[in-house]
């Protein structure tokens, strides 16, 4: 944890990048062990990014699918 003005912050590892995950049953199981997740839409298409403790995985699929993938998910969820 490093302080920076008056608020302490936890150190992320910044030099893994992000990872795709290309199976929808695998982004479910990582859930598991994630914080949260954050769910970006658009138009046609919707991107999923679950953070654990070391990593960021990223799903992008379509709206519909993302609608049945989020009620399978075990950790928090937030729109952004």
């Amino acid at each position: 944890m490093w302080l920076f003005g008056n608020k302490w912050y936890e150190k992320r590892r910044i030099d893994i990048l992000p990872s795709e995950i290309l199976n929808v049953d695998e982004f479910v199981r990582l859930s598991e062990k994630a914080e949260y997740c954050l769910v970006k839409r658009k138009k046609d298409t919707a991107k999923l990014k679950l953070r654990t403790a070391k990593m960021l995985y990223t799903l992008k699929i379509d709206t519909k699918k993302a609608e049945e993938v989020l009620k399978k998910l075990k950790c928090e969820t937030k729109e952004v």
